[in-house]
């Protein structure tokens, strides 16, 4: 073992013997495990990054949202996140990967409510970078602002909005590994998952070129040859973490990882033709995956940083859950996920989420940027983490309005 590992499992331990024998209470600064000096280094940086902040305290939780599956109580709950962070996001905008998945909570936002606020933000926000992304080479989490420029296309298309990261994925589609100097795979990492393939198919999407959905599945099977643990059905993060156990002895699954994968394909399947026979491989992931995350709710509707130890993280981690939510909902949409079985499950986990709003609309649980479960204070409020709920809301709203989204009219043949 590593003398890394070893010291994190030092803390874990440590934090796991200060728990024993108390209750879990609302969440407070005084029920759960604190960050570590090293977790905090993280909530600094990411605060002084200006993704989000970890108050010690959020203020009063909100009063005003009903957890009932009616779209006028969920929109009124989406609104109310989406206000709040609209507001902090217009002041530091920029196009790392964080913003880039609030970026497509926000389209979303605007999807589901008919209020052209949120997508016009993201209009401003696509003409003030040009269309671009950063390069040389961008990898999975450079690319991801590009879903949002590629939806933005698909509603008034215009080549300015489509050839600067057309031009970068010409530039990656011949290369097989992350860069010409970097010999790891393209998405390497399950977070990839979520970043990068929606925008290669919506490319494929816009173009009709068939390339960019080749690409597509070449690298997702790839990824989960790698990754995807076929008795767990889970990813593991990277290889690093494959052999890695929590304190409990059993195998580190992420819930935000997870999230990431789940959230990735709601976000590639439609995309891919109905008579692609790669499709299915998607939607047996999807449906196993959605299967697994399922039995490991907790009873208060969500889940927790370490999906297979949540007594060592016993604050529910919202960034994961709403996620899961995303992903399930989506399936339950589309008819790929059944709804008799699944919706209990996202009904109460939309209630466990609205359970994390705050007064003035923050939406805290969300654990700060990294790569493995960590510890966090409940009301650390991250703008990826609030793209997640955006994203989840919406769909549980198309749920709760009992709508039957057609496939094949999204899909290039």
């Amino acid at each position: 073992m590593s003398l890394q590992r070893s010291s994190r499992m030092a803390a874990l331990l440590s934090a796991m013997a200060s728990l024993a024998g108390c209750a879990l209470a609302p969440p407070s600064v005084s029920s759960y495990p604190l960050p570590t000096p090293a977790m905090q280094a993280i909530v600094d940086k990411d605060t002084r990054r200006h993704f989000g902040d970890a108050p010690a305290d959020g203020g009063p939780l909100a009063t005003d949202l009903s957890p009932a599956l009616q779209p006028a109580a969920i929109e009124h709950a989406l609104r109310k996140v989406a206000d709040w962070q609209l507001g902090r996001t217009q002041r530091h905008i920029d196009r790392i990967w964080t913003s880039a998945v609030l970026y497509t909570g926000f389209m979303a936002a605007s999807d589901a409510t008919g209020d052209a606020k949120y997508r016009d933000a993201m209009l401003a926000m696509s003409q003030g970078f040009n269309w671009d992304v950063k390069g040389p080479y961008p990898n999975a989490d450079d690319l991801s602002v590009a879903q949002t420029y590629l939806e933005l296309h698909a509603l008034d298309p215009s080549p300015d909005k489509l050839l600067p990261v057309k031009a970068h994925l010409d530039q990656l589609i011949g290369l097989k590994t992350l860069t010409p100097n970097d010999r790891r795979v393209p998405w390497w990492w399950c977070d990839a998952l979520f970043m990068a393939p929606p925008v290669w198919a919506k490319m494929y999407r816009a173009t009709g070129e068939r390339k960019y959905l080749d690409y597509v599945h070449e690298q997702w099977r790839i990824t989960s040859d790698l990754l995807y643990d076929e008795d767990e059905h889970l990813y593991a993060r990277d290889t690093s973490y494959i052999d890695q156990t929590e304190p409990n002895g059993q195998k580190i699954f992420w819930s935000r990882g997870e999230g990431w994968v789940l959230g990735g394909l709601a976000r590639t399947i439609d995309f891919i033709p109905p008579d692609d026979p790669q499709r299915p491989f998607y939607l047996r992931q999807l449906r196993d995956m959605a299967a697994r995350i399922a039995t490991l709710q907790n009873p208060q509707g969500l889940w927790h940083a370490g999906l297979l130890d949540p007594a060592t993280y016993p604050l529910a981690e919202t960034s994961g859950s709403a996620l899961f939510v995303y992903g399930m909902a989506y399936g339950v949409n589309r008819g790929y996920l059944d709804q008799a079985s699944y919706r209990p499950v996202i009904e109460k986990a939309w209630a466990g989420l609205l359970q994390h709003v705050y007064a003035d609309g923050r939406l805290g649980g969300i654990q700060q940027t990294g790569a493995e479960p960590a510890f966090y204070r409940p009301a650390s409020s991250y703008n990826y983490g609030v793209g997640g709920f955006l994203l989840a809301a919406a769909e549980v709203k198309r749920l709760a309005e009992g709508q039957n989204v057609a496939v094949k009219s999204m899909a290039v043949k």
